[in-house]
């Protein structure tokens, strides 16, 4: 075993070894052979760096392979003949490539509608309520939730969970809530009513549509209006998801009933930007991106004499209800609003005037860094049109921004077109990463999913 370290050392110092290691890397053929193992490229790539670490690095190499080595720098062997040694390595780190073909089977997302058979078992009606900011097309779809015998409100916001878990009881409809944080049964023996309002991630299988293609939350509103069992689906959203819905529910054998909605008040865009704090008025919202905006926007307001409330993705649900109806209450010397993007989700809330304080977003990437973007003409008309709605004190709203140089800029957002969704956000079931676990028992859960379902989209 001695002779065999000072002949891996010989390799080392003369640089032998590397180059050998690096050329087996190169082989196409070598690439091709492990691909039909379950190595693809990505995955080739992590193998090779942890095998030529593992070479280079050891203090002494198992003895077949010492010799294949040295074989092949004496040219009496092939560089092809590492390839055993290779997948050896390459299956301890990918344990996942001894049941590679069990694992294709069950990692097959292309037709996600046939994941849920309970929903295919019914004949579902599916209805659309398409159009802007303020058209009433969720009132609609709310009224109906109410009348019928049973329901599921799926919202994006914890806060519009509660609101209508608030007006479905006010309405005598027993509804229990349903989020992430907290379980509330209006049955003080805990038995379940008839009506929930939950998150949408929250939504049990056994909708502001556009958010389908989150990357982030995207997969839960695909699983909703896939998945739901119940005898109508009423989805809201603005025109430019109709298609993909429509062409969706092909893959079910279901149609899609649209039914289309316009604004009710007039909303417009001023043509002079605040530019001061103190040009504030009764019924101003100041919308900010980042919660030091928010912070520092407050805290600037109230050293001027006023009341301000605040409302932001953190704030528990209580608190920002709470602020929303001491924005809302006529009586209340309060009004004045910060708030984040969250209020373009659809509150209704007594807004008058929309002023960006800026038009620059922090958002998540698909490899999950932060980075920074201009709003998109969804996100900007989402937000401007809280401005003016029909059932608030404010029958015409007006949209302007914070800074002069920012107003020709959103001018320019609002105008153009917004772009029909042509994908979705995807996610396994439960079932299969209980699958998937069960062929991989040393595998974490995020591990299951990051390297088995990442970046999953449909696309129509």
């Amino acid at each position: 075993m001695a002779v065999l370290s000072v002949i891996t050392m010989w390799f080392l110092l003369t640089g032998e070894l590397l180059k050998i290691l690096n050329k087996f890397y190169k082989r196409n053929e070598m690439q091709k052979i492990a691909a039909d193992q379950g190595l693809d490229a990505r995955l080739f790539h992590q193998a090779f760096i942890s095998f030529r670490k593992y070479v280079l690095e050891i203090s002494t190499l198992s003895a077949d392979l010492h010799i294949i080595l040295n074989d092949i720098c004496c040219g009496a062997g092939h560089i092809d003949d590492l390839y055993p040694y290779f997948m050896r390595h390459a299956k301890q780190i990918f344990p996942m490539l001894d049941c590679m073909e069990d694992l294709r089977k069950i990692s097959d997302l292309r037709v996600p509608a046939n994941w849920y058979p309970e929903a295919r078992a019914i004949q579902r009606k599916v209805i659309f309520h398409a159009g802007p900011t303020n058209s009433g097309k969720t009132h609609h779809a709310i009224q109906r939730y109410l009348a019928a015998k049973s329901g599921v409100y799926c919202g994006p916001l914890k806060l519009l969970a509660h609101e209508i878990f608030e007006k479905s009881n006010t309405a005598g409809v027993p509804c229990d809530l349903v989020t992430g944080e907290e379980r509330t049964f209006v049955d003080a023996e805990g038995g379940q009513a008839e009506h929930v309002a939950c998150t949408i991630e929250m939504c049990s299988y056994w909708v502001y549509i556009q958010m389908i293609r989150d990357i982030s939350r995207g997969w839960a509103w695909t699983r909703a209006l896939l998945g739901l069992c119940a005898e109508e689906i009423h989805v809201c959203g603005e025109p430019a998801v109709i298609n993909f819905v429509t062409e969706l529910m092909y893959t079910t054998g279901e149609e899609v009933e649209v039914r289309n909605y316009k604004r009710l008040s007039p909303c417009s865009i001023l043509d002079r930007a605040v530019e001061s704090l103190d040009n504030l008025r009764p019924g101003d919202c100041v919308v900010c991106f980042s919660k030091n905006d928010i912070y520092s926007i407050s805290r600037q307001i109230e050293s001027r004499g006023l009341e301000c409330a605040v409302i932001y993705g953190s704030l528990p649900p209580g608190t920002k209800l709470s602020q929303a109806k001491k924005f809302n209450d006529p009586e209340d010397p309060c009004k004045i609003l910060v708030a984040t993007d969250a209020i373009g989700m659809g509150l209704n809330l007594s807004i008058k005037r929309i002023i960006f304080n800026s038009l620059v977003k922090p958002n998540i990437n698909e490899k999950g860094e932060k980075e920074l973007n201009t709003i998109s003409t969804s996100q900007a008309l989402q937000i401007a049109g809280r401005a003016g709605r029909f059932s608030s004190i404010f029958k015409e709203g007006e949209v302007t921004t914070m800074h002069r140089d920012d107003l020709p800029i959103l001018k320019e957002i609002l105008s153009r077109t917004v772009h029909a969704i042509e994908i979705a956000g995807l996610h396994p079931t439960a079932e299969q990463i209980e699958m998937f676990a069960y062929h991989l028992p040393d595998a974490t859960l995020s591990n299951l999913i990051v390297s088995n379902f990442t970046s999953l989209q449909i696309t129509l």
